[in-house]
Formats: structure tokens, C-alpha cells, sequence
């Protein structure tokens, strides 16, 4: 028998308003309440499609971009009182969380009389050691500057910044950026699948996942050590030949959360596979815009309704580049990984706009 499992991959859009302005045109950084409000919307138009295909499975997945860049601020503003806090340990924190938060959509189905559980879990992904984005970091994280605030930030605190677009007066809009790591593999791969089978959507992969490497043992005194951060190690009797233990260590980056849900979707596809199950994965990643568009914000923007993964791909690796690292490349990168290694149908588009992406009617749906 075939079952579907719909992943849904909430941009930062989803989870926290973005593009609000004081009375001075100066970017407000949404609080407590405004992102508890805008997560409620979304969740209920997640719920309403729920209900409009119940028979499917659902995983919940989550940017963290602005929050965890949050965090990160509120440590350098209390530096002189408490410890720093590391990447790592603020995509977990933000986990929680967020999980939290989206775990409105418990209260969303009891209303409507659904009998599902929504759980979140934290989850580590594994990113290599040698990852190339460590030397020239990418991701974009925290709230919005404008070149002269981003300057300052520069000199004062020592950040990377980057451009990351320009708003539609033409004005620049600089960010944060850290090491984004490719992610390699899914550590509470075991948990999730269990949710999913008993029916309990899990929440996972936030923010790309806790971002972990595997620690390789040094052969001391007769003895295997795994030696992890900040001193802690485990060791074991040696045997010759022995296999090595998974053993893992935190590492300070953000993966980004596209390309962690499309390698869930395909170790989800994958683990089925080899069991002899008959399973269909989709990857639905919810954003801003009503899905993929060339030529963006010129007078001659196109929108793609429906297209093949390898013409999607030519289009991706095309100079100059259609799809900017800054915003919709990403999305299209993890929707080309995704399909091409098991995945069923990807899309790119609003949760308001779910029903008519699956028609062809908005949004952009990736196919083999």
C-alpha cells in the first residue's frame, strides 16, 4: 500500500512578518507577539489543508534566520554580565522555541475536531569538517541594516556582512552572514520516522538542524577517545579492527533549512525504499513569493507555473545567475537535490496558495 508524506518547509515569512517599517521608514524587528501571531496564521493554513488531505503524512520544518540572529544579539548586548553563546547552542535554542510556537497547530486541529499530535524535536544534522562555506560563509541570519549600520557593525563587532538585496525603493539591505554547511546526514533520523508511523507530526530539522560532526577516535593508552568540545571525551577499551563508534560534536555554523528538508525527504524515501515500502515524498517550501520567477523585479519578471528538474538545474547553473544565493537560490538548489534523488514533486509557493500550486494555477511545482 503507497503513502504519501508531505514536508513543509516554513520560511522565515511564515513563522515572522517581515517588511514592517516605523513612522521613520526604519526596519522594525518583530517581537514575541507578532511572530506568536503571524505562526498562528500559518498554521491555520496548514490545517486547512489537512483537512483537505487527510490521508497523507505530514513533517513540519523551519527557518530560524531571524530569530537565531536574535539570539546572537541579545548575547553581544549582556557580553559584559553573562558567557557567549555558540552558534550551535542558538539553533538549538531556537528549536525549542519555535517548535513551540508552531505547535499551535494542536490547538488549530482540536478545534476543528482533528485528533493529531504535533511534537517538536531537536534535531542534529551532520555537516563535514571541511565544508568550503566555513572559509567564505552564506547564510544570512538576524535582523536587517542598511549599509551605513552594516559598516558599523563591521568595525564594532567584527561580523561578516553581505548584501542581501535591495528593497523596492532601490535602498540597500545588508545582513549578517555565517559558515552555511551542506547538510550530510540526519542524526534522530530513527525518532522522526517513528512520529511519522504512529501519526504524530513531527517538527524537525529546525532551522536546518543543529549543526554536529562526527568525531573521529585517537588510539590512547590502549584506549579509544573521542575527544568532543569543550574537553569533554569518551573512551572505550580498543580492540583492533573494531568499528569506530557515530560519535558527534557541535560545530558553529546555521544550515540552511531548504536543503536539510530536501535530505530529510530523501533519507524519508530511501530508508522506505530499502525496507520494500511504497512511499511518495513531496517537499513543499513555503516563502514569500508566489513561487520561482525570471527576470525578478524587472519589467520583464516571468513566473514558471510547472518545470522539469533538469531544466530547472541548466537554468540554476546559467550566468548570470537567475536565482540569487540571497533569496530564491537556495530553494531552487534544495528542490533540485531533492527531486533528484527520490523525491516525487517539489514546490516553491504561499501556504494560501497551496490548493491552486497543486493545480498549476500559482506557485512552482518541480518535477522529474
Amino acid at each position: 500500500m503507497s503513502k504519501t508524506i508531505r514536508i513543509f518547509a516554513f520560511g522565515g515569512n511564515e513563522v515572522s512578518p517581515v517588511g514592517l517599517k516605523d513612522k521613520n521608514g526604519k526596519t522594525i524587528n518583530p517581537d514575541i507577539p507578532m511572530q506568536w501571531q503571524r505562526t498562528a496564521q500559518t498554521v491555520k493554513n496548514v490545517a486547512d489543508i489537512f483537512e483537505k488531505h487527510p490521508e497523507d503524512y505530514y513533517v513540519l520544518t523551519h527557518g530560524n534566520g531571524p530569530q537565531v540572529g536574535n539570539v546572537l544579539l541579545r548575547s553581544e548586548y549582556s557580553r559584559n554580565f553573562l558567557f557567549p553563546l555558540p552558534l550551535d547552542v542558538c539553533v538549538a535554542d531556537t528549536q525549542g522555541a519555535m517548535a513551540y510556537m508552531i505547535a499551535q497547530f494542536n490547538n488549530e486541529l482540536n478545534i476543528r475536531g482533528i485528533d493529531n499530535i504535533v511534537s517538536g524535536i531537536v534535531t542534529q544534522v551532520v555537516v563535514g569538517a571541511d565544508d568550503p562555506d566555513f572559509k567564505n560563509p552564506s547564510k544570512y541570519i538576524g535582523p536587517s541594516y542598511t549599509k551605513e549600520e552594516a559598516e558599523e557593525r563591521m568595525i564594532k563587532e567584527g561580523w561578516i556582512m553581505k548584501l542581501y538585496k535591495k528593497d523596492d525603493k532601490g535602498n540597500e539591505i545588508w545582513r549578517r552572514v555565517v559558515p552555511s554547511p551542506k547538510p550530510k546526514d540526519i542524526v534522530e533520523i530513527d525518532a522522526i520516522e517513528s512520529m511519522i508511523d504512529k501519526r504524530i507530526i513531527p517538527i524537525t530539522v529546525g532551522g536546518g538542524g543543529v549543526p554536529v560532526k562526527e568525531v573521529a577516535p585517537e588510539i590512547i593508552d590502549g584506549f579509544e577517545v573521542y575527544k568532543c568540545n569543550y574537553g569533554v571525551e569518551y573512551k572505550r577499551k580498543y580492540v583492533p579492527g573494531q568499528k569506530p563508534l557515530k560519535m558527534y560534536t557541535g560545530v558553529e555554523a546555521v544550515i540552511d533549512k531548504d536543503l536539510a528538508s530536501a535530505l530529510l525527504g530523501n533519507m524519508l524515501y530511501s530508508r522506505a525504499k530499502k525496507r520494500g515500502e511504497n512511499l511518495e515524498v513531496t517537499l513543499t517550501i513555503f516563502t514569500g513569493e508566489d513561487g520561482i520567477k525570471i527576470n525578478y523585479q524587472k519589467p520583464d519578471q516571468k513566473d514558471i507555473r510547472v518545470i522539469r528538474v533538469g531544466e530547472l538545474e541548466k537554468m540554476y547553473n546559467e550566468m548570470p545567475e537567475h536565482f540569487p544565493a540571497g533569496s530564491m537560490g537556495p530553494k531552487v538548489k534544495a528542490c533540485i537535490e531533492f527531486i533528484k534523488n527520490g523525491g516525487s514533486k517539489a514546490y516553491i509557493t504561499k501556504t494560501e496558495l497551496f490548493e491552486q500550486t497543486l493545480k498549476g494555477e500559482a506557485g512552482t511545482t518541480i518535477i522529474p
